[in-house]
């Protein structure tokens, strides 16, 4: 795949989607509560937080001998959970006012310009419409950053979507799915992280998931395997609505939060240069290294080398303030000073590299016992 600038990329770090879907069952107030409850759990976790709706221009989505069909169960709830552009006008400006970022997944060309007359800074495609190249090219005509997850896609459907962002240097994040609701453990597929990072390595990686038995797995896994975006779908028990088992309630939300915060600590957020080793670890290593210490009487002006290291010193534990270490013997380095049996070799014992570089001086003057 070819290099792209991905310029905008960074609204997709560490963001997590909070998928409302039609959990608001067309209820104003319904969705209100999961605005309201969500961004709750976000403030207090300190997260950077989407709350996603999903919108449908249900006159034209819905084919006219369809309408009112009891028997398709998606076309059922799409009708059931309709709200209007003035109730989903309300919606997004409180996702705005609570400190979240609004999003949606438009499922159709009209639904895509309502996500650009509400300003949606992200726009989603879902996994069933990875090959709606009529509703991609729309979507790709606002030049916004856009999430897509891969579901049952194929590698070439991948490919193609891929490489279509690619070339118009739009940012894409590409979330690792399994289209199965609720996802059983054994089904969730998280290597597929691994292969997406590689096959895409220009792209922020995601996790969208539906599994039920627990909220810090998944997390603490995917983390860990180099995934910076994660979705999840949200709901609450509120007026007997039952609740899918593939959503996340807000407390399981919260504890969803708090292992991706565990997860950061525990994997320290350097992935790409070698870590920064703390005074803490380098004194605690210190006391590990051992120290050259003279074997007999030295006198002053004797020249080290392997051979004479070998015979005349050792090397022992611990390794005393300023004292040379296992480390630092150079061949040719010359002693200023006499030394007795025992005695540790110090920094201002000898000449050479070590002495004059008041630098490499200072660290052996502060480290040791």
């Amino acid at each position: 795949m070819s290099n792209v600038s991905q310029k905008d990329k960074e609204i997709f770090e560490n963001l997590f989607v909070l998928e409302l879907a039609n959990n608001h069952w067309g209820s104003l107030n319904r969705g209100m509560k999961i605005i309201h409850d969500y961004a709750t759990i976000v403030r207090f976790n300190n997260m950077k937080a989407a709350i996603k709706l999903q919108f449908r221009d249900i006159n034209d989505f819905i084919h006219p001998e369809f309408k009112g069909d009891e028997e398709n169960r998606y076309i059922k709830k799409t009708e059931a959970t309709k709200l209007s552009k003035d109730q989903f006008t309300t919606m997004v400006e409180e996702v705005k006012k609570l400190g979240c970022i609004p999003m949606a997944t438009p499922f159709d060309e009209a639904s895509v310009d309502l996500c650009v007359e509400f300003e949606m800074p992200i726009i989603k495609i879902a996994s069933s419409d990875i090959n709606d190249w009529v509703l991609i090219e729309k979507i790709a005509s606002t030049r916004k950053p856009t999430i897509i997850s891969t579901g049952g896609a194929s590698e070439k459907d991948l490919d193609d979507v891929v490489r279509f962002f690619e070339k118009r240097d739009i940012p894409l994040a590409i979330n690792h799915c399994v289209s199965l609701y609720p996802s059983e453990d054994d089904e969730l597929e998280l290597d597929q992280i691994d292969y997406i990072k590689n096959r895409y390595p220009n792209h922020v990686v995601g996790l969208s998931s539906h599994e039920y038995h627990d909220w810090h797995s998944s997390m603490m896994i995917s983390y860990g395997k180099g995934a910076r975006t994660w979705e999840r779908h949200i709901d609450i028990n509120y007026e007997d609505v039952p609740v899918s088992s593939y959503c996340t309630l807000p407390e399981q939300c919260d504890d969803w939060f708090k292992a991706f915060h565990k997860a950061q600590e525990m994997c320290g957020g350097t992935g790409h240069s070698r870590r920064v080793i703390s005074t803490k670890e380098s004194k605690y290593l210190d006391a590990l290294v051992r120290g050259v210490y003279a074997r007999c009487d030295i006198e002053p002006g004797y020249i080290l080398t392997k051979d004479s290291l070998a015979k005349d010193f050792y090397l022992a534990v611990p390794l005393r303030r300023g004292q040379l270490s296992c480390r630092e013997i150079i061949n040719g380095e010359k002693l200023t000073k006499g030394l007795k049996a025992n005695q540790a070799l110090s920094i201002d014992d000898i000449d050479g590299p070590y002495n004059e570089n008041q630098k490499l001086k200072s660290l052996i003057l502060e480290r040791g016992l």
